[in-house]
């Protein structure tokens, strides 16, 4: 008789068979379409129960791993080069609009900039 005080032993999961060990280790790549969840999932839940699984969704979820980083790369890359961009950008109008407001005033005129938020009042 078992003792009633002590937790039941969980059962290890049994082998997967040969095709199961095929289709989930398949789909450990597959699942890399919309990430590298799939690929962790299936590796962390089969990774004891099938060898073809263990070595083909750890493979998946390394080449997700290295996507990822390259997309957090990119994305910094990306936020920085736009930020560039509109640093040079904002340059270009504001040298533009300093000529066009000094050959106005320069000639008489008054000039108001078009789009300058007006905080003195």
């Amino acid at each position: 008789m078992t003792d009633p005080a002590q937790p039941a032993q969980p059962q290890p999961a049994a082998p997967l068979t040969e095709a199961e060990d095929k289709q989930w280790a398949s789909f450990a790549h597959l699942g890399g379409i919309i990430g590298f969840l799939p690929s962790l999932i299936i590796w962390l839940i089969f990774k004891d129960r099938g060898p073809k699984t263990n070595v083909e969704a750890k493979e998946a979820l390394n080449f997700q791993l290295t996507l990822l980083i390259a997309h957090v790369v990119a994305w910094i890359l990306y936020i920085i080069l736009i930020g560039m961009f509109i640093d040079i950008a904002a340059w270009i109008v504001g040298l533009i609009f300093s000529i066009i407001a000094f050959t106005k005033v320069n000639a008489g005129e008054s000039y108001r900039y078009p789009f300058a938020i007006r905080f003195i009042k």
